[in-house]
């Protein structure tokens, strides 16, 4: 679909959510601005847990219901909503954000220093199992050695 569309589904799904989040953002390829989307990714950490579930159960049906990720259907679109935690929330959106071959590069990098970027979120670990970065998307940049690249600059 058009980015614009996506964009309209993403905003009213932002909308519906926002009130039982703490944090939420457009991720993947609508954060990076391609012109044309396959899904809309959003990535969100929970604030009111009685009527979250609620609110995204009125979007639409839902194909995949696990704790970390809810897949639905909302008005034709596939939406994927990721579940994170305020320690998770910065490299969830990074790795959501996209895009793959950004995200095998950064691992890459990581792996070569005998680190570790966790896919799940948790941030980027040494050779000892210390999280070295992980609090925002830059600091997994630059504990990386790498300048800083705004969403649509990543692919």
């Amino acid at each position: 679909m058009e980015l614009e569309k996506a964009k309209t589904i993403a905003n009213e799904v932002v909308t519906k959510l926002a009130p039982y989040c703490q944090r939420i953002e457009v991720a993947g390829s609508i954060r990076r601005q391609k012109p044309v989307v396959r899904d809309v990714d959003i990535v969100l950490v929970p604030y009111d847990l009685w009527y979250l579930p609620q609110a995204v159960a009125a979007l639409g049906p839902c194909f995949i219901n696990g704790d970390k990720l809810k897949r639905i259907n909302y008005r034709g679109v596939q939406v994927d909503l990721y579940y994170a935690t305020p320690l998770t929330w910065a490299t969830l959106l990074l790795i959501r954000t996209g895009s793959k071959e950004n995200n095998i590069r950064l691992a890459t990098l990581a792996k070569k220093q005998g680190w570790h970027l966790a896919a799940s979120g948790d941030g980027l670990f040494n050779e000892h199992g210390q999280r070295v970065a992980g609090d925002s998307e830059e600091s997994i940049y630059e504990a990386l050695g790498l300048p800083w690249q705004e969403p649509w600059e990543r692919g």
